[in-house]
């Protein structure tokens, strides 16, 4: 006897029920066999239909008893009795019942047409509506054994529904089965649950699948639901840390084909965009943080920023906008666009508004990177200290660094002695009240001692180098600024050994960087045969990265990483500049025009290949043809100090009649860098050319103090 208890009241069964809508009802007359009893049957039967009648008769009851249990326990279930409703479930013949299930689907959507209940069309088959009562009972045992902690079993319960569906209706769900049915919500239910299931089971490679499984194939999911699905498996893909290769059947976009998981989880995402500009789904944050991450990630932030551009009014305010824009700018190494949209955010138009810190800040720093900016990274940086103090106090740090940064660009392009000297005194200023205050943050203390390296404070920079070395376990960025104060202390040595040290420890672009160091201490060591073997090292190793690169045929990495690439084409640029320069000093003459000629086949309009090229000119007492070089060297860049003093040294040659015109040159030099040493030697021939000799001993001792704390490359 089987019992279903409700509200209350007590149902028994003696046999299996025979209720109107039942399957008994429903199918009976597949065979020919009607709802009448057997005293209305004819006597016109023999008795193989007899013997199939009852055939057909036993069939439809033992059906009715499966769909009692799963009714039953579908009560269990509601009332929260997991282990009484699991134990009704697995009294129901799944695996006997599954072949009927796939045929009473297929034939059942096969043949399916506007009727009334009462049409029968199809016989011997199941109904779908007990197709869906069943689905149900196994949707509801999966859930049952989730509660109860076998979330293995219960995924393998999920995926028997759709096993069943799927071997029906193998090129997916038609429309229009859920209108008067459960099949199709029950299938839906299975699909989004299925991959949860593999997920709290600590199977993630399982659960990608399961949500390939539920996109590959129209399923006739409602759009938001779709979506859902997107989403869960670009969040599992690019969160999850599995990779899970697409099988030959979901390779379906050819060449384009997803590489990796962060590349379909970009496709997945940038599908789910689409659909939000279309307004198909509604809009969702989670999608573009999803998307930030992926894009940001691979280095794609211009993609991103298109993106950013295709978001409809309304969705983030006009400075939130151009702030997010900003970023993806700055990222992708576009600053001045950067800058402009800044601007924008800070600007005049939104005065009325209240204060976007965040764009002050980005603009801060972003003008900190570039002398050009300097007076507005000034203002952007007060602007930021004065709203700290009101709202983010803990923000304070980060405006009294970057208006420390831009008060010493500022310093270096000033043209006032008055105006440098206080800018200098401010920068150091605002940089020491950064690191004190600042919770030991780094970059205030690496700014702090490059500031004091540049203004030849050598023992303060080489007290906060070491703090920063020391905090930063070995950055090699701070290895090199420490490399180069001490050797403008002269310990060239002791400089070496740094760099030597930093090696082991470095790798990438550091490492290239730390090498042409080296290798310019071993110049300074008087040491040019070990010089040119480092630097042979050097190219060995910038060659075998292009190599690398072309055998990879990574465009797309190339694109993201192209910062990078540009870095290395600098560095080989001025390796081949360092040995021409080498070559020239040590007399061989053809050899240092190779090399000039090595770095003008790179880059064309570099201003110290022309320059070098003029020094060997001029070795060659080509003087005409070196001037040119020179002159060259200062059309591609009006401010290159070097060119510069070589023009005056070659004006110098020329007799009194030009020695104006040489100081002239001179004095711009200095302007530019007043602790260019060479200038100031120069300067000095002039005044003992001129008889002014009290004058040219002042510029002499000037050239030997500062030769005597320069360092071997300039600080930067």
């Amino acid at each position: 006897m089987l019992c279903a208890c409700s509200s209350g009241e007590q149902f028994k069964f003696e046999e299996p029920p025979q209720s109107p809508d039942s399957l008994a009802t429903r199918d009976f007359s597949a065979s020919g066999l009607s709802s009448r009893t057997t005293a209305e049957w004819e006597p016109k039967f023999d008795e193989t239909q007899v013997e199939q009648a009852e055939s057909t008769l036993k069939e439809a009851l033992s059906l009715n008893y499966e769909e009692a249990r799963a009714l039953l326990g579908r009560l269990e279930y509601q009332r929260g009795n997991f282990d009484a409703a699991l134990q009704v479930f697995q009294g129901i013949d799944i695996k006997g019942l599954t072949p009927r299930m796939i045929k009473a689907i297929a034939e059942r959507i096969k043949h399916r047409k506007p009727r009334s209940k009462a049409d029968i069309v199809v016989s011997n088959v199941m109904s779908l509506h007990s197709v869906s009562l069943l689905l149900e009972a196994i949707l509801l045992k999966a859930r049952s054994l989730e509660e109860l902690g076998e979330c293995i079993e219960a995924a393998k319960e999920c995926r028997i529904i759709l096993d069943t569906v799927e071997s029906a209706l193998p090129n997916g769900m038609p429309e229009g089965i859920g209108e008067d049915c459960k099949l199709q919500e029950m299938f839906h239910k299975a699909l989004e649950l299925l991959p949860r299931l593999w997920i709290k089971a600590g199977f993630l490679d399982e659960a990608v699948a399961a949500y390939r499984r539920a996109l590959v194939k129209p399923w006739s999911l409602e759009p938001q639901r779709l979506a859902s699905v997107e989403k869960d498996l670009a969040t599992i893909l690019l969160y999850g840390g599995v990779e899970v290769s697409l099988s030959s059947q979901q390779q379906v976009w050819g060449k384009t084909t997803p590489a990796n998981s962060i590349e379909e989880a970009i496709h997945l995402l940038v599908i789910l965009m689409s659909k939000v500009a279309i307004g198909e789904i509604d809009w969702d944050a989670e999608i573009m943080d999803h998307l930030t991450f992926a894009l940001s990630v691979t280095g794609m932030f211009e993609l991103l920023a298109d993106h950013v551009e295709q978001i409809l009014p309304g969705i983030y305010s006009r400075d939130e906008r151009w702030y997010f824009l900003a970023l993806c700018f700055s990222a992708a190494g576009h600053y001045e666009v950067a800058l402009n949209l800044l601007r924008k955010a800070c600007g005049s138009s939104e005065a009325n508004h209240r204060p976007h810190f965040p764009s002050f800040l980005l603009g801060a720093k972003l003008c900190s990177l570039d002398p050009r900016h300097a007076h507005e990274g000034i203002n952007f940086s007060r602007k930021v200290i004065e709203l700290a103090k009101h709202q983010n106090e803990h923000f304070l740090t980060q405006g009294h660094k970057y208006l420390g940064i831009c008060y010493g660009a500022a310093a270096r392009i000033s043209v006032l002695d008055s105006e440098r000297s206080i800018f200098q005194r401010e920068s150091l200023d605002s940089l020491n009240r950064a690191a004190v205050n600042g919770n030991d943050d780094l970059e205030a203390i690496f700014n702090l001692g490059l500031e004091n390296a540049i203004q030849r404070n050598l023992d303060a920079a080489y007290n906060s180098i070491m703090t920063f070395s020391e905090m930063s376990a070995g950055s090699s960025r701070g290895w090199q600024l420490l490399a180069l104060i001490v050797s403008a202390l002269q310990r060239f040595n002791d400089a070496e050994t740094i760099v030597d040290f930093a090696l082991d420890e470095a790798g990438g672009m550091d490492q290239l960087d730390l090498l042409r160091l080296k290798a310019v201490l071993q110049i300074a060591q008087q040491q040019p045969r070990q010089a040119i073997e480092t630097y042979r090292i050097l190219l060995a190793l910038i060659q075998a990265k292009k190599e690398l690169w072309l055998q990879e045929n990574n465009i797309d990495r190339e694109q993201a990483f192209r910062h990078e690439a540009l870095t290395e084409k600098k560095l080989e640029i001025e390796t081949w500049q360092d040995l021409a320069t080498i070559y020239t000093d040590i007399g061989s003459l053809l050899d240092a025009k190779t090399c000039v000629d090595k770095a003008q086949l790179i880059e064309f309009f570099s201003p110290r290949s022309w320059h070098i090229a003029g020094v060997v000119l001029e070795a060659q007492s080509l003087y005409r043809e070196a001037f040119v070089s020179f002159s060259i060297s200062l059309a591609v860049e009006p401010d290159y100090i070097p060119s510069i003093i070589s023009t005056a040294e070659l004006l110098m040659k020329l007799g009194m009649q030009s020695l104006p015109i040489a100081r002239s040159f001179l004095m711009n030099a200095l302007r530019l860098e007043p602790t260019n040493h060479d200038a100031w030697f120069n300067l000095g021939l002039i005044s003992k050319m001129e008889g002014s000799l009290q004058q040219a001993a002042e510029f002499f001792q000037a050239a030997y103090e500062l030769k005597l704390s320069a360092p071997v490359q300039k600080f930067k």
